[in-house]
């Protein structure tokens, strides 16, 4: 009797185990802290707004502060062999060791952000950040009072490129003096450098910030500095708001993080590659604060409108290379592939494309 009530016992705690068992396992590969409010950050928490949308069905992991390189390739090597189903690797510099361990976890699926290399197994997605940085542009060119524009630029790659670019071009549209300093720091996050970048672009007279970088170190530097504008970067980093922090770019990818494990759950996942923006909603702008006129604002709302609605394109001709040269011609837009491979500035900004 004691046996088989033993048994009974047994076999009704494996019952348990096995529902309570995830039917996949997810992991996330982080460049930098889940706390650095910015880049890793965000999609940290877009991560867990996915596992808290599934709840017991996914098996959620994640590693913290991986440099891009052989560090990551070890990383997503451990994960596979840990029975991860799913990977989403979230740094541009990911690229090669995501498609390196994937040719050898041929059973496992790979998501590459911001990245351009697919496999069988791997998908990329990434955000028109672009399209923020217009906005960004318009608000900068039209509250400078220097005419000075200072811009922290991270990895000399398309993605940084475009942003520089399209921030300058909506900048110069408002205010035909404007001027950009850019300084490249070679990295994505450090927040030493960000800031010393901030401090040395100060210095040089800008009076706005902004950033392709991953923390919250430039607005603490303007902040010091007083009489500086910044913006959001990836987070809406509004705890420096109202002022020096007048707007955000908000990456938002909870939407795309759950319709691909969703997708894998189903056995429907294939390799694709995805590029949203505003009007998909992967771009948000974080809230206009009060320290920006009114006037600007509305005008600000209103090109996100545009840009959302598909009624206007950020690079829209004329407009030129920086060596003069004609680029797009009047009301000719720039097709994905020139974006995807921009690695030249518009006429007007000075300096060399590292």
């Amino acid at each position: 009797m004691k046996t088989r009530i033993l048994g009974a016992i047994t076999a009704a705690a494996l019952s348990a185990t096995a529902a309570l068992a995830a039917d996949l396992k997810v992991g996330f590969v982080y460049v930098g802290p889940i706390n650095d409010g910015g880049w890793t950050q965000i999609h940290h928490e877009n991560a867990l707004v996915m596992k808290e949308y599934f709840g017991d069905k996914v098996e959620m992991v994640y590693q913290e502060n991986v440099a891009e390189g052989a560090d990551s390739e070890r990383v997503m090597t451990q994960m596979a062999l840990q029975g991860t189903d799913l990977i989403y690797t979230t740094s541009f510099g990911y690229g090669d060791p995501t498609i390196s361990v994937a040719k050898k976890f041929p059973n496992v699926k790979f998501e590459h952000a911001t990245g351009y290399q697919r496999a069988e197994n791997v998908s990329t997605y990434s955000a028109r950040f672009y399209e923020g940085r217009a906005i960004q542009g318009h608000i900068a060119g039209s509250m400078t009072k220097s005419n000075i524009v200072g811009y922290i630029a991270s990895v000399p790659i398309p993605e940084v490129v475009r942003g520089i670019n399209s921030a300058y071009i909506h900048a110069k549209k408002v205010n035909p003096d404007v001027e950009f300093k850019i300084i490249w720091i070679y990295t994505w996050l450090d927040p030493a450098k960000e800031a010393d970048a901030a401090q040395a672009l100060i210095e040089q007279g800008a009076d706005v910030i902004l950033q392709h970088t991953d923390t919250t170190a430039p607005h603490a530097a303007a902040q010091k500095a007083g009489n500086v504008i910044t913006f959001g970067q990836a987070a809406d980093m509004a705890d420096y708001g109202p002022s020096p922090r007048v707007s955000s770019i908000i990456d938002n990818w909870a939407p795309y993080y759950i319709e691909r494990t969703q997708a894998v759950l189903d056995g429907t996942w294939s390799s694709v590659d995805t590029w949203h923006g505003i009007g998909d909603q992967m771009v948000g702008i974080g809230e206009i604060s009060s320290a920006v006129p009114t006037d600007v604002k509305i005008e600000a709302l209103a090109l996100k409108f545009r840009i959302a609605s598909g009624e206007y394109e950020p690079f829209t001709g004329p407009l030129n290379k920086q060596d003069g040269t004609p680029w797009l011609a009047e009301g000719e837009t720039a097709d994905d592939g020139a974006l995807a491979g921009m690695m030249f500035y518009v006429e007007g900004i000075e300096g060399d494309v590292p």
